[in-house]
């Protein structure tokens, strides 16, 4: 798959990258794209909800009245769930959400995700470039004439950048991370992918065998 590079204007620079078909050019597997963005969710959630049982909240642990004899109902104590104040029945305890998935699924996930947005259209390769220093405004520029506005980006760099991150982060619809962090949630989230030319290449090296 050939890709044209760009400059940090919009425009061609006569270079063009070659994407691996074995990547970017699969059959999209939904299923996988689908428990990789739930795991993903899954492992965002805190998990710190608690409710009290009637072992936890306060209260005279002393029988109300006697069994028998009063006309009324049975009671125990203050702290049964039917009175006010007292403990929950089966309610939210701290756990954790997050679930394992297998290596191969996230790997396929991933793919399918860049295949996906390979099949649209939605990969854009940039020349790379420095910052001097942090500047918003100048790289927001910069995203609109690759991405064009009011589209969401993920901007995908080989390695971190430090005045390329402070410059994106205040951007609510783009996003910067490395190639090592990318995951399929955030693939699947945005509208236009942008690779750094150095970023793209690392797709052309060959995995070392584990």
């Amino acid at each position: 798959m050939q890709v044209d590079v760009l400059n940090s204007k919009g425009a061609k620079t006569g270079r063009s990258i070659e994407l691996p078909e074995e990547i970017f050019g699969i059959e999209p597997n939904d299923h996988c794209i689908y428990l990789a963005v739930k795991q993903y969710l899954a492992a965002q959630r805190q998990g710190t909800h608690s409710t009290k049982t009637r072992a936890e909240v306060h209260g005279s642990s002393k029988k109300l009245h006697r069994q028998k004899g009063t006309g009324g109902s049975r009671k125990g104590n203050i702290r049964n769930p039917l009175y006010k104040g007292g403990g929950t029945v089966n309610g939210p305890k701290p756990h954790d959400y997050d679930f394992k998935l297998n290596r191969k699924v996230k790997d396929l996930a991933k793919m399918s995700a860049l295949a996906y947005k390979a099949k649209e259209g939605k990969i854009v390769v940039v020349e790379d470039f420095n910052l001097s220093a942090p500047k918003t405004k100048d790289f927001s520029l910069t995203l609109n004439a690759l991405k064009g506005e009011n589209r969401k980006s993920l901007l995908i760099l080989p390695e971190y950048d430090t005045h390329v991150y402070l410059s994106a982060r205040n951007l609510q619809d783009s996003k910067t991370i490395i190639l090592s962090d990318m995951n399929t949630y955030d693939l699947v989230n945005s509208n236009v992918l942008i690779f750094t030319e150095a970023a793209a290449k690392l797709f052309q090296e060959p995995v070392e065998a584990e």
